[in-house]
């Protein structure tokens, strides 16, 4: 593997310890996957950020770490394990937080944003197509590669911390045009009519071919929301990392479909999965938000329960950024007077509602998938606007 005198010089702990570590994992990284050289990456999105996720080892891990080092590029930050700000009010105990809060210390003595998001292009870091990123939470990479047309492979915690730190990432994989092929055709034939149909969809199709990338042909029209849904959905049931569909992603036009086996998605595939998803009958808790919920869910959801008092409490997660976007436009309020709360910095999955409850409806498949085990929930699984009619 190609190293430059300058990327030698990090492995050979000219620039300190930590750097020297940092290089070595990712040579070995590239050895492993044949890469034959080390690429500039333009940004990073660090996962590893929930304390329930890292436990004390995590957080001694990274508290080592931001003794000695920097980030050199753009990095931002996966949803830690409680709202920031107030995590009281969602219930989190102090030992929790104080664990959580020494984590964040550590990433922002690194240089790193505390963004706490997975939606990283919704809060201020939006790469460009065709540039070359490190990022490593599931849902993000997919949109990246697959809506905005970044390249950047499914990275684990400590690889994108190791490129954050110097700057670097292996030449392999959804770095290189010929891995970006698609494998499957899809064949869309029922007409998606929210958000939570993409969604199912996404579920289906990755349960059906895992980590390889499929092109989608009959979706008349899919916004932001609905690609941001099925992408993060095909990442968690199957670790899809990209993918293509018809006249909409950027790279559809530019990749070949002669030949490729083809899957059909109808009703009963829809309906099926809708089914599959629900484990629970009577929810605690609705919670909105996995990946965080953008601006116009918000509004959407600010919309359905404006003058309305809500039997259940509901949460929306969601970013900071937008957030305080949220609460400039009175939304918040809304909101609170229906019965609910714009959580921030967190997600239902990374943080421990398994304390606080036992039966979660939400709108995502991602969420539906990870949180029976990882949260010990009961699942309902519908449209937003099913779940709070």
């Amino acid at each position: 593997m190609y190293l430059t005198k300058e990327q030698e010089k990090m492995l050979e702990g000219e620039y300190g310890e930590v750097v020297s570590k940092m290089m070595r994992l990712l040579v070995r990284l590239g050895e492993v996957y044949n890469a034959e050289k080390m690429i500039p990456v333009t940004s990073v999105q660090v996962a590893g950020v929930s304390y329930k996720s890292i436990g004390d080892a995590g957080l001694e891990f990274l508290q080592d770490i931001a003794k000695e080092a920097k980030v050199k590029v753009l990095t931002f930050l996966n949803p830690a394990g409680m709202d920031l700000e107030n995590w009281k009010e969602m219930g989190i105990s102090e030992e929790f937080a104080k664990k959580q809060l020494a984590i964040i210390e550590a990433f922002k003595k690194m240089g790193i944003v505390i963004s706490a998001t997975c939606t990283p292009y919704l809060a201020g870091n939006l790469p460009r197509y065709k540039q070359h990123i490190a990022w490593s939470e599931s849902s993000a990479v997919s949109f990246a590669n697959s809506v905005v047309g970044a390249r950047t492979n499914r990275e684990g915690g400590p690889s994108a911390l190791a490129a954050a730190i110097t700057g670097y990432t292996p030449y392999y994989g959804l770095h290189l045009d010929e891995k970006r092929q698609p494998n499957y055709i899809i064949n869309v034939n029922v007409d998606l009519k929210s958000s939570t149909d993409f969604a199912a969809m996404g579920y289906y199709i990755g349960k059906e071919i895992k980590n390889k990338i499929p092109y989608f042909v009959g979706i008349k029209d899919a916004d932001v929301d609905d690609l941001k849904a099925l992408g993060a959905a095909m990442a968690a049931s199957g670790a899809v990392a990209l993918y293509h569909i018809e006249n909409i992603t950027p790279e559809a036009n530019e990749v070949s479909i002669d030949g490729l086996e083809k899957i059909e998605f109808g009703k009963e595939e829809l309906k099926e999965t809708y089914e599959k998803l629900n484990s629970g009958e009577e929810e605690d808790i609705i919670i909105f938000g996995c990946p965080h919920a953008s601006l116009n869910e918000i509004i959407k959801i600010a919309r359905l329960v404006e003058g309305k008092k809500a039997r259940k409490p509901f949460w929306i997660c969601t970013s900071r950024a937008v957030k305080e976007i949220a609460e400039r436009m009175g939304l918040d309020e809304i909101i609170r007077k229906a019965g609910g709360k714009i959580i921030a910095d967190t997600c239902m999955v990374v943080s421990p509602i398994e304390n606080l409850f036992s039966t979660t409806a939400v709108n995502s498949a991602k969420a539906a998938h990870y949180l029976p085990g990882f949260c010990k929930q009961k699942v309902i699984f519908k449209r937003m606007e099913d779940l709070l009619r």
